[in-house]
């Protein structure tokens, strides 16, 4: 069973990477990438917590997020200790991982986690978050560092930490 969702896997990345991509969808994917590499996340929770007593609850569930995140993810990322698809299915990826491993994608994760706590304080503006954190994600496939299941994954964990520290706060 694991076998086949894996050749699944690997067929669906071989559909969306292409190794001669557009350079406008290669510039895309870079911005978006980029975009979920962690500083924009430190201006967010900076930005915020001078905005008022209502918006540094917004920096501290950022905060708690990650807290609660991170170490979920180093430990899934060295327990799976999935080879990245540049290591092992292709040559060429456009960017070079900062990692070896690519089971949970971290990008997709702190995006997810950053969507789902801005759209809680910011709901008129849910669809550009969500978006905003598909695009990452969908970019790590697209630079050929990450299979979709990586990134699909990494997006759950992200989405539940959000979530578990949206209630946490919530309680205090």
């Amino acid at each position: 069973m694991l076998k086949k969702v894996a050749q699944l896997d690997e067929n669906l990345f071989l559909k969306l990477f292409n190794g001669n991509s557009p350079l406008w969808l290669k510039n895309s994917a870079l911005g978006l990438s980029k975009s979920g590499n962690g500083g924009l996340y430190l201006v967010i929770a900076f930005a915020v917590s001078w905005l008022g007593s209502e918006q540094e609850l917004l920096a501290v569930t950022l905060l708690l997020g990650f807290l609660i995140e991170r170490p979920i993810y180093y430990i899934a990322k060295n327990g799976f200790a999935r080879v990245r698809p540049c290591d092992c299915l292709v040559k060429g990826a456009y960017i070079v991982p900062g990692d070896k491993f690519s089971l949970p994608s971290g990008h997709s994760a702190g995006a997810f986690l950053v969507a789902i706590i801005l759209a809680q304080y910011f709901p008129q503006l849910s669809v550009v978050w969500f978006l905003w954190a598909v695009g990452v994600a969908a970019s790590r496939v697209v630079l050929g560092v990450h299979f979709p299941a990586d990134v699909v994954l990494g997006g759950l964990i992200g989405s539940s930490c959000g979530l578990a520290a949206i209630l946490v706060v919530g309680y205090l």
